[in-house]
Order: structure tokens, then sequence, then C-alpha cells
């Protein structure tokens, strides 16, 4: 297809889908908020089919997490942790001050992290969160996650970071519990973090309770190619993609119709033999766009849809990437595959999905920190700009604000 029949696509099938569950979560959240740990008991017993006797992960536990993983394993996490933490202190806003005004930032004081776990383990996660709000500063840090098993993966990373406050529940119950508090977990300032379509939701229905990074959808990759493109790493790039949930939406553009042909037919020859072909086909079926266009007309797909993830592997790529004014990373060229940014790369891999990539960004250090002007006017400056402001003062008819103008002038 071409890329204006891919818009029409696009945007009608984006039309289409609405918000189910908004009742179900919306009456998860009002029982955490009346009931607490009572009903943070009850729904894990309900979703998990468990009820423990506390939700609090013992720093024991943590400890011995980390000693029974690999030392690769140990080695993997503590050098991502380093590069993620160097990348994030080389972005970090800095206190300004010209004299009459400062600007300064502090770290939020309570962070919510949500961890996903249930069906597998993420200890991308942890980091790819964790880090950030430790480069800004952050004293406390409380991370829920449907993670049950007393030795696991992510709490070795959770221990990595030094993070104490651990607590076994998921879902959007867990939401619930961060945004209002219960006996045993506190209420936070922000939750931050991926997960599931009804932590989403309940983050959305949340959002000005507490403070949240993002209403996060299904995962996307966007990869524009030309004819000398790597064949068999691209169909894996978009198996990559699509492997993480059949609603998973993977773009293939291209100025040429004889790359998207033989990527597309190799795709169908590599399919069946992936460990999660079954999910992969389901998410190509419904959710894979092969479009071939212009480059114009392709440059103005990219930044209609905002993808989550653009991969640019073109001979072109400097120019190209000049011209996308929205997305949630981008990944230029071979040796940048978009599953280095989901682990190693130092960006955070927590980004904004679903055309929100036009009006928001990726997690970062300074998602951690609040910031505000400190006003520090001398009466030069005061006498200069003090007349302006009564003029509009007083054409919007607020009296006192005027005479507290007026009096200083005298």
């Amino acid at each position: 297809m071409n890329a204006q029949e891919f818009r029409e696509i696009f945007d009608q099938k984006r039309a289409g889908t609405g918000f189910d569950g908004y009742k179900d979560v919306m009456d998860i959240i009002e029982r955490v908020r009346t009931e607490g740990d009572a009903a943070l008991l009850d729904y894990t017993e309900k979703f998990d089919g468990r009820k423990p006797e506390s939700f609090k992960v013992p720093a024991s536990a943590l400890k011995a997490s980390y000693d029974a993983i690999s030392d690769e394993e140990k080695t993997a996490l503590e050098t991502i942790r380093t590069r993620i933490e160097r990348y994030q202190e080389s972005i970090k806003y800095e206190d300004r001050d010209d004299g009459e005004f400062q600007y300064v930032y502090h770290p939020i004081e309570k962070i919510g992290v949500y961890v996903p776990g249930g069906t597998a383990l993420y200890p991308s996660s942890v980091l790819m969160t964790v880090v950030p709000a430790l480069a800004a500063g952050v004293r406390e840090i409380h991370v829920t996650t449907p993670t049950f098993d007393e030795n696991n993966i992510t709490f070795a990373a959770l221990y990595i970071c030094g993070v104490e406050d651990v607590y076994t529940v998921g879902g959007a119950q867990a939401i619930a519990a961060l945004a209002y508090g219960t006996e045993s977990i506190p209420k936070v300032d922000k939750i931050v973090g991926p997960g599931n379509y009804y932590v989403a939701l309940a983050k959305r229905l949340l959002f000005g309770e507490v403070g949240i990074d993002m209403i996060a959808g299904p995962s996307e990759i966007l990869i524009y190619v030309d004819q000398d493109v790597h064949v068999d790493a691209i169909v894996y790039d978009l198996f990559a993609q699509a492997e993480h949930d059949r609603n998973a939406r993977t773009f293939l553009l291209s100025e040429d119709e004889a790359v998207i042909s033989e990527i597309e037919d190799r795709l169908e020859e590599l399919i069946d033999a992936q460990p999660r072909s079954e999910i992969i086909r389901a998410s190509i079926r419904d959710n894979h766009y092969a479009v071939v266009d212009s480059r114009e007309a392709l440059l103005d797909m990219v930044n209609h849809i905002a993808p989550e993830h653009v991969s640019i592997q073109h001979r072109d790529a400097d120019m190209i990437i000049r011209n996308i004014r929205y997305a949630g990373a981008v990944f230029n060229g071979y040796y940048s595959p978009e599953a280095i940014g989901d682990y190693a790369a130092g960006p955070s891999h927590v980004l904004p999905t679903d055309r929100t990539g036009r009006f928001s960004h990726g997690l970062n250090v300074n998602d951690f920190m609040t910031s505000h002007a400190v006003i520090s006017l001398g009466q030069e400056t005061y006498t200069e700009i003090a007349g302006p402001a009564k003029t509009v003062a007083k054409r919007e008819q607020l009296d006192a604000h005027y005479q507290s103008l007026r009096i200083r002038t005298e």
C-alpha cells in the first residue's frame, strides 16, 4: 500500500479502538481506596491464586535472589545499570541563576514503580525505571510487581539498585495502592513503569490523584529501509517487536517495492521456527503494515503516527532522521537495533506509544524532579516593568493586584 492508503486504514482502525474494562477497573480502585489491604488480599487471591501473609518482600529474599544468579548475569545487570546511570546523569537538568531569576530542581519525594511479572520476568524494566529515579536523587522508591518466586532475577535487579521496599502486588490494584496508600503500601507522589491494559487503564483513571509517567499501549516499531539492508536482520527486528504481544504493531517502510517483497517473503519462511511464533503470527496478521511510497510521503507518515521505536536502516539515514519530529526513540543504523535499546543502550525503554509521542517523551531522569522559579527583582527592574503590569491589572478589574503594584512605585 502507499502512505495515503495506510493513513486511512490506520486512522480508521484507531478510531474504532475503545476502552473496555472501565467499570471493572473503577471498582478495583474504589475497593482499594476504601478497604486497603483487605481488597489487595482479595484481588491477589482472585487473580493470582495466592493469599500472602505479607505483601512486603523480605530483604533476605532480595539478597538471596542476587546470590542465586550467575556471575555472568550479575555482571550484565551491573554493566547495564552503570551505562543507564551515566546517560541519565548526562541529560539531567541543572539549576540556573542569573541574579534576578533562579530556576531550581528537586527530586520527587516518593516514587512508585510498577514492574511487570506474572508470565515472565523483566529485570530490564527495573533498570530502565529505577536507575533514572536514583540519578534524580529520589530517596523513597516503592516497587510493586506480580512476581512471587522467592529467588528471581527481578528481585536481583532490585537488590543491585538498592531498592528495599518491594511488594508482591500486581494489576490495577497495585496502581490504586500506590495512588491512595494502604496499611502495607505507602501513598506515592508519582507512578512509573510499563504494565498490561488494566494497569494502563488504572493509571489513566488515577492521574491527578497521583502523577503518572504515561498511558502506554501495545508496543510498536517502524523500520525504514533501502535495498542494501540485511534482510534477515530486518525480519528479526520485526519479530522482536511482534513477540511482545499479539497487539504489537510493526511498520515496514521503503521507497523500493522489491526490498519490501523480499523481506515479507523471508518473514514467512522464518516465522514458524520462532519460539513465540503463535504470538508473532497474530501480531503480523492483525497489526503489520508494509508501505511503499516517496520519501516525502513516508516522512509525513512517520511523523503522523509518532512510533514508539523508529529504526532507520537506510543509506540516507542522517537526512531522514533530521526530518523526524515525533518518535519515542530513533535507532540509527545496523548496529543500533531496537532490541539493544530494550536492554543496554542507555535511554529508558519506557516510551510513548499510540501517537502520544506527538506530545510526550520517553521516561528520563528529569521526570523524577519538580522545578520552580525563584524571582528576586531589584528596584530598578521593578520600576521598569510595574507600569505595564498595572495597566493589565486595571484592565482585568483586579483592584487589589493594581494596588499591590502601585504602592511599590510611590
